[in-house]
């Protein structure tokens, strides 16, 4: 067996990517990238899940079938420092002040050290659910955080 993978980012012997060096980006109208809301401290949720539908066969005791019947996601959670004058900040309270919704695609990449995309995911057709921000604390000094939640139809691995 070869001692590399076809990539040379991915040899058998290197250690995994870290996750602290990642972009995400909206794609205004699905296709145009935002630059000013790029930079996230956290970006969680990106799990899917395949339901099952179980089914006793008559005369079998010793097992249950568990045939697939679709699949779930989780909830896209990005976390970041304030960002004053930010066009997401504006959509997001646009969302939630008139309930009107434009989904957009969310790319979330994560670089190597030389800010090359090592990996990517995509996710469609995403809308706003929830917009907190931290509490603000007088004995504290904290930056304040904002965490937005989005819902979408999919996420997909993207080949880099």
């Amino acid at each position: 067996m070869a001692n590399h993978f076809p990539i040379p980012e991915l040899s058998i012997t290197q250690t995994p990517p870290v996750g602290f060096y990642f972009l995400v980006t909206f794609l205004v109208g699905g296709f145009v990238p935002n630059l000013l809301d790029i930079r996230f401290q956290k970006v969680s949720g990106m799990t899917s899940t395949i339901e099952t539908t179980e089914v006793k066969e008559g005369g079998e005791n010793l097992f249950v079938q568990r045939l697939p019947t679709r699949v779930t996601y989780e909830n896209l959670v990005l976390e970041r420092g304030m960002v004053i004058g930010s066009p997401l900040n504006v959509e997001f309270n646009l969302a939630m002040s008139t309930l009107k919704f434009q989904p957009g695609n969310v790319l979330v990449a994560l670089m190597n050290a030389k800010s090359i995309p090592i990996s990517a995911w995509l996710f469609q057709q995403t809308y706003p659910l929830k917009w907190s921000v931290s509490d603000l604390d007088a004995n504290q000094n904290a930056v304040v955080i904002d965490t937005m939640e989005l819902a979408y139809t999919r996420f997909q691995s993207l080949r880099i």
